[in-house]
């Protein structure tokens, strides 16, 4: 097991909180960074994470301001040393139809789930090259695959995390870092959970498994992107989503 330092964004979340748990399975020194605001989920996080000691740690972030992210960086680097992992899971949804839609609810999506991938990897990533290793992985959705009704802002957003990441992946490929995406489907998440149940059911009926995906089954195949034996495998999306969208 290498004790590599982890940053996961969001990581307070569904699929943060379960990504977090596998990093440390995994060995890495595991960061969680998410709103400080949240300080009824923070401590919760905190209770289910607490069977791993000192391996996940939480720390305040905001993704959307790059000064905050520049301190964070800093604060885990003289803490724990470079980050050489960094998965950002950060998101956040206004939906609506684009007639609808006002200024504000398009900037904030595209400012948290791709604006934070800006300012995280634009950070972190000389460090990884210095160091001859890094692992990225940036959770995208299959409705930045798809497209999806009331969602233009957001999927616009997770599609553009994904052409981010096969540039950076060009950028950096020689250097020991890779880049990857991951479309998770629709997974048991509260965000998910809060959908009414007719939708919910009509939801289920149209995935081939026939069920929802569970958080883990992403943290899962992050885990997988990130070990120090995945270094061939850069630039891809990886579509984790019950079958739910296949193509050619």
């Amino acid at each position: 097991m290498n004790e590599r330092v982890a940053v996961v964004t969001g990581g307070i979340g569904g699929l943060g909180t379960e990504t977090c748990k596998a990093l440390a399975r995994a060995g890495r020194r595991v960061v969680a960074a998410d709103l400080a605001a949240r300080t009824e989920r923070v401590e919760q996080f905190r209770a289910e994470v607490a069977s791993f000691g000192d391996a996940i740690t939480f720390e305040p972030l905001n993704v959307i301001d790059h000064n905050d992210c520049a301190s964070l960086v800093e604060r885990v680097r003289a803490r724990y040393g470079a980050v050489s992992i960094l998965v950002n899971a950060a998101g956040i949804t206004r939906d609506t139809s684009l007639r609808k839609m006002d200024a504000a609810q398009w900037d904030d999506v595209i400012a948290v789930n791709l604006g934070g991938v800006f300012n995280l990897c634009r950070l972190v990533v000389d460090g990884m090259m210095a160091q001859g290793f890094g692992r990225i992985v940036n959770i995208s959705s299959v409705n930045g695959q798809t497209g999806q009704f009331g969602q233009t802002n957001y999927s616009a957003a997770k599609a553009g995390m994904h052409g981010f990441t096969m540039a950076r992946a060009r950028e950096v490929a020689k250097k020991g870092v890779t880049v990857n995406s991951i479309s998770p489907g629709y997974c048991d998440t509260p965000m998910v959970r809060a959908v009414p149940e007719d939708i919910r059911q009509q939801i289920v009926a149209s995935i081939p498994v026939g069920r929802l995906g569970e958080p883990r089954e992403i943290a899962r195949t992050v885990a997988f992107l990130t070990d120090d034996d995945a270094g061939y495998i850069t630039g891809a999306n990886i579509p984790v989503n019950g079958g739910y969208f296949m193509s050619f």
